[in-house]
């Protein structure tokens, strides 16, 4: 009953006040001279220096759903659960130039989309329509994840009701709040309010791995009670070490999600929204603390273990709700009104990251689907009308997903969503780097690689659950004829495809002479930095009038 959680939903309620205070004042930090702009209200102008970068970008990447879900792996399948952290060191090498690219050329040509860049760089609206719907799709489920993290909060304050809607209402007035002050203040918002939410977590994790460990008897006592649990289970797990089958499922799962991280449009707009090369460059080689952070957050999952968490019951008769072990460790070992703070910093951890995807994605819709098809001569104040309009319709499907389906459904969708946005690298990363693939062959890698991830993530089935298809990314190569029982992630075979796909027909499409349009952009577009001057929109793409270099 909530009546037994008071002290911790009066903490709660109270910090979610507070940032959402800080959401609505964001409209006047910083502000511009005129927000009816997509550079000021998408991007805060292109204005943020190292610090404000690092929050945001950190926000917007380890989110409440993190927060909670890499424990639960840890909760159930052991070793399997650690993936996360390996994939988010990799990744920043690997970015750490990609992006300056990426940045100065939509600093020069105003891109404020990845679809933007596709659409100048290879001349192709289908391409870049392409690539804006594919950000779209695979952006949707996250957003209700991050509502999954709210709810499974809610769920263990006792903030109940017997209808669906009764039972969804305060994350319905949550994120009601939330689109009313993205709406007024855009990107500035979940900006300002990602100092709270990192400061918390970080507060709430560096009290839990030296307060949990010690009333749990210490580490060693944490990872014994883990072991022995694994290898008491009778259903197929790694244990607290990978199994042989697992190794190659687990490496690949790293690599492409390290791959896919920035590939998704809020990771974009976090990084376009930066003053200039040299914020990216710190950025890069700072963010991996966070990994460290997500390191701690994964082993909460063994402490739950170690402290005898029991999941809260799920939405079907008879399932637990594995999301809730987190929230449940935090109620049983921590004082009330520091559970309430635990439980704020899962909670605001899903504002930012909601914010600034809802917002990705409503640029995308109106950048390369509004104005290039519906209204090609829509004002600067036309466009940010309609991301505003959009990103509000972008939140209630939101909220329409958790209160009318089950949570599970957007989970599943997120798992098509990694295989998805992973098929756009070959025009977005690639393309920073590289004119030589033919427009017309890219598109046709991106329709071999999503068809053949479809099947292959189809054809996933868990025994365990007794779910058919779309039971998860780890695809069985037997299923290719090869005589193991290793898995292989669906996403890297996908990709891997549509980049063999593109190159064959590039060549073939050359040797035919067939037309490939022009490159919109220069060679010393690609180094641009804060101050250079901004190229004029040619007629060609109709776009938005030359603006003076934010400083």
């Amino acid at each position: 009953m909530w009546r037994d959680h008071l002290t911790e939903i009066i903490v709660f309620s109270l910090l979610f006040l507070l940032v959402s205070a800080m959401g609505f004042v964001a409209a006047r930090w910083r502000a511009p001279k005129d927000m009816g702009h997509l550079d000021e209200w998408g991007l805060g102008g292109r204005s943020f220096g190292g610090w404000i970068t690092w929050f945001l970008v950190g926000g917007d990447l380890y989110t409440a759903y993190t927060f909670v879900a890499v424990p639960a792996l840890m909760f159930g399948a052991g070793a399997a659960g650690f993936f996360a952290v390996p994939y988010t060191i990799v990744i920043y090498p690997l970015v750490f130039l990609v992006l300056c690219r990426l940045w100065s050329v939509s600093h020069r040509h105003g891109f404020v989309t990845p679809a933007d860049f596709v659409r100048r760089r290879f001349d192709s609206p289908i391409l870049a329509l392409l690539i804006a719907i594919t950000g779209i799709v695979a952006t949707m489920p996250y957003i209700a994840l991050q509502l999954v993290g709210i709810e499974a909060v809610l769920k263990t304050m006792g903030v109940t009701g017997d209808s669906a809607v009764a039972r969804h209402l305060p994350i319905i007035i949550a994120f009601a709040i939330l689109a009313a002050y993205t709406y007024q203040s855009g990107l500035r918002a979940p900006a300002l309010i990602a100092f709270v939410k990192d400061a918390l977590i970080y507060i709430v994790i560096l009290v839990a791995v030296v307060y949990l460990p010690y009333k749990l008897g210490g580490w060693g006592s944490i990872f014994d009670a883990a072991d022995a649990k694994f290898k008491a289970s009778p259903a197929p797990n790694d244990g607290i070490l990978l199994n042989g089958n697992n190794q190659l499922q687990y490496v690949t799962l790293a690599l492409g999600s390290a791959l896919a991280l920035f590939l998704y449009p809020h990771s974009i707009t976090g990084v376009l929204a930066s003053r200039n090369r040299d914020v990216i460059k710190r950025n890069m080689s700072a963010l991996p603390a966070y990994s460290l952070l997500l390191g701690l957050i994964a082993l909460l999952g063994y402490m739950a273990i170690a402290a005898g968490v029991k999941p809260l019951p799920g939405a079907k008769a008879g399932s637990v709700d594995s999301n809730t072990v987190v929230p449940v460790l935090f109620d049983q070992q921590f004082p009330d009104w520091f559970a309430g703070v635990a439980y704020a910093a899962i909670g605001i951890g899903a504002l930012v990251p909601a914010a600034i995807m809802s917002i990705a994605a409503a640029n995308l819709f109106t950048r390369n689907i509004y104005k290039e098809y519906l209204k090609r001569d829509a004002t600067p104040a036309q466009e940010a009308n309609v991301s505003k309009i959009t990103s509000l319709v972008v939140k209630v499907g939101a909220v329409a997903c958790i209160v009318f389906l089950d949570p599970q459904f957007s989970i599943d969708l997120q798992l098509i969503g990694g295989v998805i946005i992973l098929q756009t690298l070959p025009a977005v990363a690639l393309g920073l780097y590289t004119r030589w693939f033919h427009r017309g062959a890219l598109i046709a890698g991106w329709a071999a690689g999503m068809g053949l991830g479809m099947w292959m993530l189809y054809q996933v089935a868990n025994p365990t659950t007794g779910k058919k298809h779309f039971a998860g990314s780890a695809f069985p190569l037997s299923d290719f004829g090869f005589d193991t029982k290793r898995t292989i992630y669906v996403g890297i075979v996908a990709v891997l495809v549509n980049l063999a796909v593109a190159a064959l027909l590039t060549l073939v499409l050359r040797a035919a002479k067939v037309a490939d349009g022009a490159d919109g952009t220069t060679p010393d577009d690609y180094f641009a930095d804060e101050g250079d001057p901004r190229v004029t929109p040619g007629a060609d793409r109709d776009a938005e009038s030359a603006r003076e270099p934010v400083a």
